[in-house]
């Protein structure tokens, strides 16, 4: 099979060859691991072997290679020499970092888009979309509609800056969200995000107090479904930066 084939999922769970330009097979494999890595298929700190994605996805080692990077540099993948690609091992300080990192941005961008009485249209559409998903809905659609929530705070605050910043690390965030499964589902989502839409319905410091529960809220559960110090994977392995 050549570098410029991916297989992807056919009928009844079998692959199919599909056919795309060069300059697209690493990019498409990417979105295509990207789809596995939110819905929680690998254990964090699994290492993705290039020689075992070459096979399974019946295209070549270089697209392999070049998909790994398009991950690793979204932050949805580690990489350390010698050891190649690996699922993030999240540990708390990994966690309480990328979560002050978003407060600071998120309640931010909140006051911002209160002073200038932005439209938050998206934002209540977001909200309303993650409360229409079913609980057996893929977890990668919980995902993407938990983190366009959060995203169209950033675009309603109209500062390109501030949005920029928060894009770096938005792929990381929607990773550290993704491990939540199975201790959350959509509905335990949505009604959380319920709250916050209230909340921010109110205006003033009642609307950033109530997004700074909800990102409290969602950094206490993602740190509670980490494993236990003496069950967790060896921080020394595969999988740490």
């Amino acid at each position: 099979m050549s570098e410029s084939t991916i297989a992807t999922p056919g009928t009844g769970g079998h692959f199919r060859p599909v056919e795309v330009e060069p300059e697209n097979a690493a990019g498409r494999l990417a979105a295509l691991l990207r789809e596995e890595l939110l819905s929680a298929r690998y254990p964090p700190g699994e290492r993705l072997k290039e020689e075992e994605l070459a096979a399974r996805f019946r295209t070549g080692r270089y697209t392999v290679r070049a998909a790994l990077r398009i991950l690793v540099s979204s932050g949805l993948l580690d990489h350390r020499p010698n050891r190649g690609a690996s699922v993030p091992l999240l540990t708390r300080d990994r966690v309480n970092e990328v979560s002050a990192y978003r407060e600071v941005l998120e309640v931010g961008a909140l006051r911002l888009a209160l002073q200038r009485q932005a439209d938050l249209d998206a934002f209540v559409a977001a909200t309303r979309a993650l409360e229409r998903l079913p609980d057996d809905a893929p977890w990668i659609d919980v995902v993407e509609t938990h983190q366009a929530i959060h995203t169209s705070l950033l675009v309603a605050a109209g500062n390109d800056r501030l949005l920029a910043a928060y894009l770096l690390c938005e792929e990381e965030l929607r990773y550290i969200v993704s491990t939540v499964r199975p201790d959350f589902t959509a509905g335990r989502l949505a009604a959380l995000h319920t709250r916050l839409l209230a909340g921010i319905h109110c205006g003033g410091d009642a609307a950033v107090t109530a997004l700074e529960a909800d990102l409290h809220t969602g950094r206490q559960a993602v740190l509670d479904a980490l494993p236990h110090p003496e069950h967790a994977p060896d921080e020394a392995g595969p999988g740490v930066r």
